[in-house]
């Protein structure tokens, strides 16, 4: 090494610094990716049923039915037969999942997740 250079990089402190915000971003996406899975498994699930064939034209148990053996095979935990309303719409049901899920974060801290989803099970589309 030449006199009068500078060598450059990272301090052992800063690099500490980048280490603990990379580590804790890491760890919220830890905890946050389990939640948002599932969420993205009860949006299939709906939009598989919505493909079904001749689904406008069953009752609201047999959807509930349906939906909930896709829910089976696909884990999901998070929503509860009450969290599920079928309503009639003009040519089939509306099928809404409005639910929350609470989950620890870390020590006396908690986050909150929020998800509604509504799809139209219509007669359109549907091979009868």
């Amino acid at each position: 090494m030449k006199l009068g250079t500078r060598q450059r990089g990272i301090t052992l402190l800063g690099f500490i610094a980048v280490l603990a915000v990379v580590g804790f971003f890491a760890f919220l996406a830890m905890r946050l990716f389990p939640v948002y899975s599932e969420y993205y498994s009860v949006v299939s699930a709906m939009k598989g049923l919505q493909t079904e064939p001749g689904i406008a034209t069953q009752t609201p148990e047999r959807i509930r039915d349906l939906l909930n053996r896709r829910f089976y095979i696909s884990y999901v935990e998070s929503v509860k037969p009450s969290h599920v309303k079928i309503a009639r719409s003009g040519n089939g049901y509306n099928l809404t999942i409005k639910y929350e899920v609470r989950k620890p974060l870390a020590y006396n801290l908690d986050f909150v997740a929020k998800f509604d989803k509504t799809v139209e099970l219509s007669r359109q589309g549907a091979v009868d």
